[in-house]
């Protein structure tokens, strides 16, 4: 699993991202997080949409914290040396032969011991149906089957009398028909999906059946139960299949969730731990909960895209003046000001100031510093800086788009861990109030700042930050950012 990348403005409003797997270095395993299933996703060619569909197996094997993932797009280059080191393949890849070194290299690594998965589609590489284009029309193209592919997957697909393939995509029902399989201990008997329907595949001896689906002659179908859901051993391992998934609305069902990824772990370990109940995107346990404000300034909404994928940290956008009622807040660990306004209420002030003295979270981003110019209390008791806008009373603070500025940290510090000297485009302040007791974080050497481009703040009841980063896109994006 990537560790990612903490950022000023995410470890300041998120907790680290825990895992099941524990990490260390230890000879050649540093390359993998120990304790995790290794698994190594085949893709680069398929019918279908792989460039979607890959990344977000990946990413539903990952967020259940056991499972280490890799991909590679180029299969035809895999050698026993390369696959040694995983325990389990998942094949999201219908596209031409790979060649003598790497399907032997394939066939060993399963016959072995070690573990398969098929993906919908998948079934039927490298067997005797035409390779398909885009929109699963024929190209005529044929290449000769690869026998043992079609003994590891469980099942071919024939041209027919009668012909395999699928009805038009539907909504149907699921069934699981043994319920005693460790993949499927403990899940509904039942789940819905819309997917294709495959049907009339011929099952090799040896597959163990585990969920069919009825496929209704009024939609297309065959009017008999399709078998969607099977494993089966070749050699000394183990092969899991499922029929569904053709894309990523697919792969977000609950019941595609759960087998999937039981079954991946059954393949690599003949054993599941994973629970029965799933969801593609883990529901966070007392998360973190942000409160966003924005309003008063206009703003990129590539800002949106810090706040996704952390899944212990949850996020609600708040448009001003609705954001400081004392229900909102009391609902808030972290108040994250991106918004610029000059007049609120005395209730809201009070609300405020009752949030911070509980000892709660407050991080005032960018443009956010020229809020609350007549509250002489934020600014400089709370805050430690003002943006001077014109007709408040001092030389007004200037400001200047899109320069190239130098950036890095000068103290140590949770919040800048791990960042170093970074180039951003941003915008810069010029000519701001600064608090003396103010602790720098960031300070650039650019003739349009100040200098010092994020703090500590000087309120000694809640932990408050500044970050003067954070304009645009540029600097949204920006990994460091």
């Amino acid at each position: 699993m990537t560790p990612a990348i903490t950022g000023a403005l995410a470890a300041t409003v998120a907790l680290a991202m825990s895992s099941v797997c524990a990490r260390a270095a230890v000879s050649m395993d540093a390359f993998f997080t120990p304790g995790c299933v290794r698994v190594l996703i085949l893709s680069g060619r398929n019918n279908h949409d792989w460039r979607e569909t890959t990344p977000f197996l990946r990413q539903i094997l990952e967020h259940t914290g056991r499972f280490d993932v890799r991909v590679t797009e180029e299969p035809a280059g895999l050698n026993e040396a390369a696959l040694a080191p995983y325990d389990v393949l998942v094949t999201d890849y219908n596209g031409p032969r790979w060649g003598e070194i790497a399907e032997s290299a394939v066939s060993r690594f399963v016959r072995g011991g070690k573990g398969l998965v098929v993906v919908h589609g998948a079934s039927y590489a490298f067997g005797t149906m035409e390779i398909l284009g885009p929109s699963h029309r024929r190209t005529g193209l044929r290449e000769p089957p690869w026998p043992d592919y079609a003994e590891m997957v469980g099942a071919s697909w024939t041209e027919g009398p009668p012909r395999s393939g699928h009805a038009p995509r539907h909504v149907f029902e699921v069934r699981v028909v043994d319920r005693e399989h460790p993949i499927t201990q403990g899940l509904p008997p039942t789940f819905r999906i819309s997917d294709e329907l495959y049907h009339r595949l011929v099952l090799k001896p040896g597959s163990r059946v585990l969920a069919v689906a009825y496929d209704d002659p009024k939609n297309g179908g065959t009017g008999k139960d399709e078998p969607l859901i099977w494993i089966r051993t070749y050699g000394k391992g183990r092969v899991f299949h499922t029929a569904l998934g053709h894309d990523v609305a697919a792969m977000q069902s609950p019941g595609f969730v759960a087998t999937f990824v039981r079954g991946v772990e059954w393949a690599a370990t003949g054993k599941v731990t994973l629970p029965a109940r799933l969801s593609w995107e883990l529901a966070p346990q007392n998360p973190l909960r942000v409160q966003l404000v924005v309003g008063g300034h206009d703003f990129d909404p590539t800002l949106f895209k810090v706040f996704e994928g952390w899944t212990d940290m949850r996020t609600n956008v708040v448009w001003q003046p609705e954001a400081y009622t004392r229900s909102r807040l009391n609902r808030t660990d972290v108040l994250v000001l991106y918004d610029m306004t000059q007049e609120i209420t005395q209730d809201q002030q009070r609300n405020l100031q009752e949030f911070l003295e509980s000892g709660r979270g407050l991080v005032v981003l960018h443009h956010a510093i020229a809020s609350n110019q007549k509250w002489e209390w934020w600014w400089r008791e709370v805050v430690g800086g003002r943006y001077v806008l014109e007709g408040y009373g001092e030389k007004p603070s200037t400001y200047k788009h899109d320069i190239e500025l130098i950036v890095q940290p000068v103290t140590k510090h949770p919040i800048v861990e791990g960042i170093p000297p970074m180039v951003i485009i941003d915008e810069a302040y010029k000519n701001m109030w600064l608090s003396p007791g103010i602790r720098v974080l960031l300070r650039t050497d650019h003739p349009d700042a100040d200098g010092p481009m994020a703090w500590i703040g000087p309120y000694e009841k809640a932990r408050v930050v500044y970050i003067q980063l954070g304009h645009g896109r540029e600097a949204h994006l920006h990994p460091h950012f």
